[in-house]
């Protein structure tokens, strides 16, 4: 197969090949509905989905809702989710992105880009995750990984996480950003490591710029 010579080009191809080696991509936050994944993801910032999934359970079983949440005592919230980096902060995030949500989204998650921003401890990854995820709506994580294979690929230079977005977004059928993102998060978990990426195993490797240089 021919070698993609444009960032576009190879923006598609990554898209193409990262379908058929993951086709069942999913999120590795657990949750059961848009509340709980928005506060999975919260708590997700700087920490693994697994020390987040180890957390979750008890703290949805305590406040299963904006409701209860957002009238919680801080200091219970963090004994929830201590294991987790930056717990205090976090927490209250929590109960101030719940008191949001009761105040002035009537206890729902809201779908748009900029009221799910406006909520405590929300950017645009978090807003993104929530979008694609839960609510299927366009929306691309960009975070670690995402950023360093879209680079090592040559689908950008950028290293701020809202303009990779804003470059990869056009690049993408809109109802795939989250599929994409999950498959090269996916992809740099298990291949593409951030200091010795596996290029031997990699299928992107015949187009890759970067391949076997580091």
């Amino acid at each position: 197969m021919a070698r993609p010579r444009t960032a576009q080009g190879r923006c598609k191809r990554t898209h193409q090949e990262l379908k058929v080696e993951y086709p069942d991509a999913e999120c590795e936050l657990e949750f059961k509905n848009s509340f709980e994944l928005l506060a999975a993801t919260i708590l997700s910032a700087q920490a693994t989905d697994v020390s987040v999934n180890k957390a979750t359970p008890a703290l949805f079983k305590r406040f299963p809702s904006p409701e209860e949440l957002s009238v919680a005592d801080i200091e219970e919230v963090e004994t929830y989710v201590n294991s987790i980096g930056l717990f205090r902060s976090k927490a209250k995030n929590l109960v101030g992105m719940a008191q949001r949500l009761v105040d002035q989204f009537d206890s729902q998650v809201p779908e748009s880009m900029s009221d799910l921003i406006s909520l405590p401890g929300v950017g645009r990854k978090t807003a993104n995750v929530v979008r694609s995820v839960a609510l299927g709506l366009p929306g691309l994580p960009v975070d670690t990984h995402v950023g360093r294979l879209s680079r090592r690929l040559g689908i950008t230079e950028e290293t701020d996480p809202v303009k990779i977005e804003l470059t990869l977004n056009p690049m993408l059928p809109a109802q795939e950003r989250g599929e994409f993102s999950l498959r090269v998060i996916l992809h740099g978990r298990r291949v593409c490591f951030a200091r010795k990426p596996n290029c031997d195993e990699c299928t992107l490797n015949y187009f890759c710029p970067t391949a076997f240089t580091f």
